[in-house]
C-alpha cells in the first residue's frame, strides 16, 4: 500500500525489524520457519536501496521492487521469489491490515461469474493453487462448505454462468426451487424462481492468508519491509526508484505496484480516470444460541440476486453471520476514510435478514466493518505495464471480488514480469483508450 504524498520522516531506525516487531507484523511463523534467518532481509536496507546509482545484482537475479502486500502483491512477491527474482515486498501498514481491502475475516470463494469472462477458469486455477499451498504449509484458509445461488427474474448472470462453470471443470448442480426449499429450510425462498449450487466452493480467511503468505514469502528468502512509497510524480516525467517514508531511495531493476485502492492515486493519469473506491459495509449479526441452522456446515455462503445483490457467509469461526450488499457504496479514501457503517445500510440489512432468514429476525448486530471495493470502469482487472515506464507493471481492479483470484493472479503476473510478456487484452490499459491530457 502507498501513502499519497506522505510526509518525509526519519524512520531509519524503524527500517530494522526486531523479532519483537516482526512478531508484530504477523511474521513469526516465517522467524520459526527459518530459524531466525528470515529476518536477515529485514534487519536493514540493502546496500543499493539508499543510494541513487544502478542497482547491483544478485547471482544475476532480477530486482524486482513490489509496492502492496494485499491478496494479489503478497502471492505476486511469492511467485516471482520463486521464479527466481530477488524480491522486496512493500507495504505502509502491514499484510491484511484494517485500510486493505485484504483484511477482514472471511471472502467469498465461488466459480459462478456469468457469460464471456475469464474469472471462471481464473477461480478454478486459484482454487488448485489454495489447496495445494495448504497442503504445503499446513495451514487451512479455504473452506468448501459450497456457494448458493438463488435466482429471480430472468436469471441472466447465472444462466451465463453454467457453460462457464462447466468448462472449467468447476463442479455445480441446478436446482430446482422445490429442492432448494427440501435442502436448506432456513431460508425463505419466497421469490427465488431456481438456484445454482456449487459444492466445492465456499468461503477464504482474508486476513490470516494474506499474513500467512508474507510469512512463507520471507521464510523462502523474500524481503518484506513496512514502509510506504511517495506518491508525487510516479505517474509521468522522468523518475528512477521509489522515495519511501523512511526518506531511503529503493532503486529496482523492475517495479509492479499491486496497492488495491491506491493505485488511483498513484497513476491519477494512467488509472485514475478508469477506477473507483467506494465504501462497502459489512455486518455480522449473532446466530441463536443452541441453533446451528445458521452455522457453516449447515448453511452454505448464498447469494442472492434480488432486486439488490446480497450475499453472506454462515456463522463460522466464533464470528457470526456475515451479511453484505454487493451495490457499489460513496466513493471511498481508503486511507484518511471514517469506517464507520452507514445506519440506512444497517437497516436494509436487517430487513433483508428477518425476510430470507427469519429465525434470524431479531438477530443482535455483533461486528461491524467497512472496508471498500476498488474496481474499474468496466469491472475487469488491470493488469499491464505502464505506458510510459516499461519496467513498471499496475496490477489491480480487482475488489469485490478480487481476494479469491489472488494465487492464480500472482501466478500469471510473476511470469508476465519475469518473461516480459504481455496479459491478455482484457487486462491491458489499452482498452480504456489514450489517456486525455
Amino acid at each position: 500500500m502507498a501513502e499519497k504524498d506522505a510526509p518525509s520522516r526519519d524512520r531509519r531506525a524503524g527500517a530494522k525489524v526486531s523479532r519483537r516487531d516482526a512478531v508484530k507484523l504477523g511474521l513469526a511463523a516465517a522467524v520459526t520457519a527459518a530459524g531466525g534467518d528470515a529476518l536477515s532481509g529485514l534487519a536493514s536496507p540493502a546496500a543499493d536501496q539508499d543510494t541513487g546509482g544502478t542497482p547491483k545484482s544478485m547471482n544475476n537475479k532480477p530486482h524486482i521492487a513490489l509496492v502492496g502486500a494485499g491478496a494479489v502483491g503478497g502471492w505476486t512477491a511469492l511467485y516471482l521469489l520463486r521464479g527466481g527474482a530477488r524480491v522486496t515486498l512493500l507495504d505502509a501498514w502491514g499484510p491484511g491490515n484494517s485500510r486493505a481491502s485484504s483484511g477482514g475475516e472471511t471472502r467469498v470463494m465461488r466459480g459462478a461469474y456469468g457469460p464471456n469472462q475469464p474469472y471462471t477458469k481464473m477461480a478454478a486455477r486459484a482454487m488448485e493453487l489454495w489447496k495445494d499451498h495448504e497442503a504445503q504449509w499446513k495451514q487451512r484458509f479455504f473452506h468448501p462448505i459450497g456457494v448458493l445461488w438463488m435466482v429471480e427474474g430472468d436469471g441472466e448472470f447465472e444462466r451465463g454462468s453454467l457453460p462457464m462453470l462447466k468448462d472449467a471443470g468447476i463442479p455445480f448442480e441446478q436446482l430446482a426451487v422445490k429442492e432448494l426449499a427440501r435442502r436448506w429450510k432456513q431460508i425463505n425462498i419466497e421469490k427465488v424462481e431456481w438456484g445454482i449450487w456449487e459444492p466445492q466452493s465456499g468461503y477464504l480467511l482474508a486476513r490470516a492468508s494474506t499474513q500467512a503468505v508474507v510469512e512463507h514469502f520471507v521464510a523462502e528468502g523474500g524481503e518484506y519491509r513496512q514502509e510506504s512509497v511517495l506518491a508525487s510524480g510516479l505517474d509521468g516525467g522522468e523518475w528512477k526508484g521509489l522515495t519511501l517514508s523512511d526518506g531511503s531511495k529503493l532503486i529496482a531493476d523492475r517495479y509492479v505496484f499491486a496497492c488495491g485502492p491506491w493505485l488511483g492515486m498513484l497513476f491519477p493519469k494512467t488509472v485514475g480516470p478508469h477506477f473507483v473506491s467506494t465504501k462497502q459495509d459489512v455486518f455480522f449479526f449473532g446466530t441463536p444460541a443452541g441453533d446451528y441452522r445458521y452455522d457453516e456446515g449447515n448453511l452454505p455462503v448464498w447469494a442472492d440476486h434480488s432486486d439488490h445483490f446480497m450475499y453472506g457467509i454462515p456463522g463460522n469461526l466464533s464470528r457470526g453471520f456475515k451479511v453484505a450488499d454487493d451495490t457499489r457504496g460513496p466513493e471511498f479514501d481508503p486511507t484518511s476514510g471514517q469506517r464507520l457503517v452507514d445506519n440506512d445500510r444497517l437497516t436494509e440489512a436487517r430487513k433483508y435478514l428477518a425476510y430470507r432468514f427469519p429465525g434470524m429476525r431479531d438477530a443482535p448486530l455483533i461486528e461491524t466493518r467497512v472496508c471498500q471495493y476498488e474496481n474499474t470502469t468496466d469491472h475487469n482487472f488491470i493488469i499491464d505495464r505502464h505506458p510510459d515506464h516499461a519496467n513498471v507493471w499496475i496490477v489491480g481492479g480487482g475488489s469485490g471480488h478480487g481476494f479469491k483470484h489472488g494465487p492464480a493472479v500472482g501466478e500469471m503476473v510473476a511470469r508476465l514480469v519475469l518473461k516480459e510478456e504481455l496479459a491478455g487484452a482484457v487486462y491491458r490499459l489499452e482498452r480504456f483508450g489514450a489517456p486525455k491530457e
